[in-house]
C-alpha cells in the first residue's frame, strides 16, 4: 500500500478549512489511490470547533483517510508533514489599514514558517491561501532557511478559474476549451488577468472578444470578484477559494495538461523584469511535482503597466514587514 502523505491545513475550522479537510480526504486533491493523515492546525479558541469537524471527518469513513491530528500547536502540526496549505491569516477589521494588517499576518506567517523548516518533511510543498498570500508566502519562506523558495508558493489559482469562468461566459464557450489564462502579480485587486496569449479551442481568444470589454469589464471584473461575492451572499468565497487551491496542490502535484499552462504566485526571480523580492503570480507549467515558468512570451506596453503597478504594490507590501525578513 502507498504510504500515507501527511497533508497540514491551518485555520482548519474555518470556512476555507473546512471545506477543504473534506476533499482532501476524500482524494480530489492527490488522487484516488494515494491515503493521507491530516494535520487540523487552529488557534486554543477554536479547538472546539476542530474537535467538530475532526468527528465529522470520522463519521464519513473515507477510505484513505489513515489518521487526523488536531492540534493548535506547529510543531505538533507541521511534523513530518509533506504538504501544507496555510489558510488561516487576520482578517481585516473596519478601519485597519492595509500597511496593519500585512504586519499582523507576519506574525502568524513567520513562525508557521520557521515550525515548518524545523518540523516538516524536507520535501513539503507549500500553499499560502491566507490573505495578502504573496507576501506571508514571502515571511513564511524567509523564515525557513532549510528549504528552498520554490517550496513555497502563494495561491493565484482562484483568480485564474474566475477569469476562465468570465471569459467562458462571455464566449459562450466551455472552461475545458480555454487554454493558456494568465495572472500576473499580486492577489489583490491590482492584478492582471491576461488574455493575450490564451486560446479558445485552440484559436486566439483576443480575436472572440471586443478589447473595450477586455479592458473595461473583464479586468475590473475579476480583480474585484471577491468583493462581489461578499456583496451577494453577506460572507467571502470559501467554497471556491477551496476548490481553487484544490486545483493548485493538483496540479503541482500531476502536472499541467499538454499544451496548458496554470498561474501560480511564485519567488521573483528577474525574469519577465520582476526583479528578486517578492512573490509574482506568472505563468507556469508543472511536471514531476515541480514548476517552471513559461518563457518569452511578448509583453505588450498596456501588459507591462499593469505588471508593474502589481509589482509597486508588491514592493509597498514587503516594506511593511521589511523586518521580518
Amino acid at each position: 500500500m502507498t504510504a500515507p502523505a501527511r497533508v497540514a491545513i491551518t485555520g482548519a475550522a474555518g470556512n476555507i478549512g473546512y471545506a477543504l479537510a473534506f476533499r482532501i480526504a476524500a482524494g480530489d486533491m492527490l488522487g484516488p489511490d494515494q491515503p493521507v493523515i491530516l494535520h487540523l492546525l487552529e488557534i486554543p479558541p477554536a479547538l472546539g470547533a476542530l474537535s467538530g469537524v475532526t468527528m465529522e471527518l470520522n463519521d464519513c469513513a473515507f477510505p484513505l483517510l489513515h489518521g487526523i491530528v488536531g492540534t493548535a500547536d506547529t510543531g505538533e502540526g507541521f511534523d513530518g508533514v509533506d504538504y501544507a496549505l496555510l489558510v488561516g491569516a487576520k482578517p481585516r477589521g473596519k478601519g485597519m489599514e492595509r500597511g496593519d494588517l500585512i504586519a499582523d499576518n507576519g506574525k502568524i506567517f513567520g513562525p508557521q514558517g520557521k515550525a515548518i523548516n524545523d518540523n516538516a518533511s524536507p520535501d513539503i510543498r507549500v500553499l499560502v491561501v491566507g490573505n495578502p498570500a504573496n507576501t506571508n508566502c514571502l515571511i513564511a519562506a524567509s523564515s525557513a532557511p532549510k528549504l528552498d523558495r520554490r517550496q513555497f508558493t502563494a495561491m493565484t489559482r482562484l483568480d485564474h478559474n474566475r477569469a476562465i469562468s468570465q471569459l467562458a461566459e462571455k464566449t459562450s464557450a466551455h472552461s475545458t476549451e480555454i487554454a493558456r489564462m494568465t495572472i500576473w502579480g499580486n492577489h489583490s485587486a491590482t492584478q492582471y488577468p491576461d488574455i493575450s496569449n490564451c486560446t479558445i479551442e485552440g484559436a486566439a481568444a483576443a480575436d472572440r472578444v471586443d478589447d473595450g470589454w477586455y479592458r473595461e469589464t473583464f479586468i475590473p471584473k475579476v480583480q474585484k470578484r471577491g468583493a462581489e461575492i461578499i456583496g451577494a451572499r453577506g460572507a467571502s468565497s470559501a467554497a471556491s477559494a477551496a476548490s481553487a487551491a484544490i486545483d493548485h496542490v493538483r496540479t503541482w502535484v500531476h502536472g499541467t495538461p499538454d499544451g496548458d499552462w496554470t498561474s501560480m504566485g511564485v519567488a521573483a526571480d528577474g525574469g519577465y523584469g520582476i526583479e528578486e523580492g517578492i512573490v509574482f503570480s506568472r505563468p507556469v507549467t508543472c511536471a514531476d511535482g515541480d514548476y517552471t515558468v513559461v518563457p518569452d512570451l511578448d509583453i505588450s506596453d498596456f501588459s507591462r503597466e499593469r505588471m508593474n503597478a502589481t509589482e509597486a504594490e508588491l514592493r509597498e507590501e514587503r516594506a511593511a514587514v521589511e523586518d521580518l525578513l
